[in-house]
């Protein structure tokens, strides 16, 4: 790392004022990172050992520290009442298992530094041309991500949930963003970067307002006002100290019936804070709203927190429905959770249903509850009332084919 502009200083300021200014920015630099040395003239080396041994999580969390240096760094020195100011150009490098010597290893860390220093000053850069690509890429997408929050490019897709009688009991609301700049953008792409920058937070907060103001519409209808909607809920979003009262304020104002929400976790939801977990979950039970666990079977949750978790649904992850037919393993696992969820008095629902097989096998473990390709994939509210209406109509054929199944 290397101070810009502090050559001038050392032309025009005396040694103790210069001295002075390398113990402000020492103190500085250990505001953020413990192991700093000064190599000599401008230039500090900072060391962030055992950051990930995976190497896009490590340049993601070199980033984050670095950042913060470029913040602490980037302000006005006070020497002798004279103001000075100073900023940093910094030049990272990584290194994990493979063999480098220690000259080599400052080649590359003083290579990247001057990279820096040529792009303008109080700049990052990654000597690894993957690395760097790729923050800069992780870095485009959470800039595209903050315009996306403030001009609203997000959408609601809703795919349907079915009973064994051919019923619509609902629909999972699936968050979609169409960017103008990337075109469809995959939530598996764009989800994991909103929770590490905590962007989740106001886009949960959309999704909840958008899912509630659906369920406000569907209740002025006859054919729609029994549907529920499934929303996910991220565990940065739920830990939040007035997450309880922001989803009763939502009811409230959109005016909708509690038990028409249905919230959906993840196993590893349960891993942390499980006692704040569960009294938020029985608050916002006791006011109507139900809860779904997802993805179960997939995750570590302790069955001794699962029976105090006031829960209304387990679903059979879509891994163990997918072979099903083929994998005795999968099929016994879908069994257990099935079982399970019967002991508890709890509904189950089978994801990633995409054949008339698959959804037989899966009533004969005695679940009755679907959603999948089987069906219809996730669709925009208008495709998704109409395709409503069309499925209704063919009531009878459903009804007819449950029977089957029941045999």
């Amino acid at each position: 790392m290397g101070l810009s502009s502090l050559r001038i200083a050392l032309v025009t300021l005396l040694a103790v004022f210069l001295s002075t200014l390398w113990m402000s920015v020492n103190r500085d630099l250990r505001s953020v990172i413990e192991t700093v040395a000064r190599l000599g003239g401008d230039e500090f080396i900072i060391i962030l050992p055992e950051l990930s041994p995976d190497k896009k999580r490590a340049a993601d969390l070199a980033e984050k520290v670095t950042e913060k240096i470029l913040e602490a760094l980037n302000q006005d020195y006070k020497l002798d009442g004279n103001s000075h100011h100073s900023s940093a150009s910094i030049g990272v490098c990584l290194f994990g298992t493979e063999s480098i010597t220690t000259e080599d290893l400052m080649k590359q860390a003083d290579l990247a530094m001057y990279k820096s220093k040529s792009a303008g000053r109080n700049a990052i850069s990654f000597y690894d041309p993957e690395m760097q690509s790729s923050v800069l890429k992780r870095t485009a997408l959470e800039k595209d991500l903050r315009n996306a929050i403030e001009q609203q490019q997000f959408t609601l897709q809703y795919q349907p949930q079915v009973d064994i009688n051919g019923r619509i009991t609902g629909a999972e609301a699936l968050l979609r963003w169409l960017c103008p700049g990337r075109g469809a953008v995959s939530p598996r792409e764009f989800i994991p970067l909103a929770e590490e920058t905590r962007l989740i937070i106001p886009v949960g907060e959309w999704v909840l307002e958008t899912a509630c103001a659906q369920l406000a519409v569907w209740a002025k209808r006859a054919d729609m006002s029994h549907l529920k909607i499934a929303i996910n809920v991220s565990p940065i979003q739920f830990a939040k100290a007035d997450f309880v009262e922001q989803v009763l304020s939502t009811v409230k104002n959109t005016g909708i019936k509690p038990d028409r929400l249905k919230l959906e976790h993840t196993e590893s939801h349960l891993l942390h804070n499980i006692e704040d977990i569960i009294s938020k979950m029985q608050v916002l039970g006791d006011a109507g709203i139900s809860f779904s666990l997802d993805d179960f079977g997939t995750g570590y949750s302790s069955l001794s927190y699962l029976k105090r978790l006031p829960l209304w649904q387990l679903k059979i992850d879509k891994s163990f429905v997918r072979d099903i037919l083929t994998e005795p393993n999968d099929a016994e696992i879908a069994k257990t959770i099935v079982a399970l969820a019967n002991s508890l008095g709890l509904e189950v629902i089978a994801e990633g249903v995409e054949t008339d097989s698959q959804q037989a096998s899966l009533a004969k473990l005695g679940c009755y509850h679907y959603q999948g390709y089987l069906f219809s994939r996730s669709l925009p509210i208008k495709e998704f009332d109409a395709w409503c209406h069309e499925w209704s109509g063919n009531k009878m054929v459903k009804q007819e084919s449950a029977q089957q199944l029941l045999i």
